[in-house]
């Protein structure tokens, strides 16, 4: 039995879950599966999208309370669009990550979430960060986390590569979440990705019905 992202004891909603973000060459995709779970193994809801919007061209994903995530998502929202009116320019990537790594810090206590942040800005172009429980900052090429992803580090690993056009890497992203899914009994539903690149952020949804298959199930 392998830990849960969070106890039974956590108010709100907690999520089974698997999140990641992976650059590729020109863009980024941020991506989850798709359910939600109070406690155990109790399946609420199999439609909660973890993808959050925190400006044009930056979303974050959570593993972890929902209601958390949601409290804290709408404090960095708040924050970075005070922040872009002042700088009179979009926010660049790291510094909505770092909203969020303070506000997670802050909060450390309470907070029951971890966060993925991944966008795009002139400065950087794609980027992808990972805000841990404890308020560290990571960028990193690729990243996934949440209850689900314990079992698909082998193939993350195995199957990255860097530079990888638009469709290699919505493969990519989709075969994860789907062997995830098929393993992880609180993970599941549907996929959800928004696909982030100068032009603009574009969110896809695969049903459960078009996942990819994995021979041993």
């Amino acid at each position: 039995e392998h830990p849960k992202m969070s106890g039974s004891q956590v108010k709100g909603v907690s999520t089974g879950t698997t999140i990641l973000a992976v650059k590729y060459r020109g863009g980024v995709i941020i991506g989850s599966d798709s359910r939600a779970s109070i406690g155990g193994d109790y399946v609420v809801s199999k439609v909660v999208n973890k993808l959050i919007q925190v400006h044009d061209r930056i979303f974050c994903c959570i593993a972890g309370s929902l209601a958390d995530a949601q409290a804290v998502t709408k404090m960095a929202k708040f924050q970075l669009s005070f922040l872009s009116i002042q700088m009179e320019s979009p926010p660049l990537v790291k510094a909505a990550a770092s909203v969020l790594k303070e506000l997670c810090y802050r909060n450390k206590e309470e907070l029951q979430a971890g966060f993925i942040t991944a966008g795009w800005d002139k400065k950087k172009g794609p980027q992808v960060y990972t805000v841990s429980l404890g308020g560290m900052l990571v960028s990193q090429p690729f990243t996934i986390a949440g209850s689900g992803s314990t079992y698909i580090y082998g193939y993350v690993d195995a199957k990255y590569k860097p530079d990888m056009s638009r469709e290699e890497c919505m493969q990519f992203a989709t075969n994860a979440l789907a062997l995830a899914m098929g393993r992880d009994n609180v993970s599941g539903g549907i996929i959800h990705l928004v696909v982030i690149t100068e032009d603009k952020a574009e969110h896809v949804i695969v049903p459960g019905n078009k996942l990819p298959k994995f021979h041993d199930e």
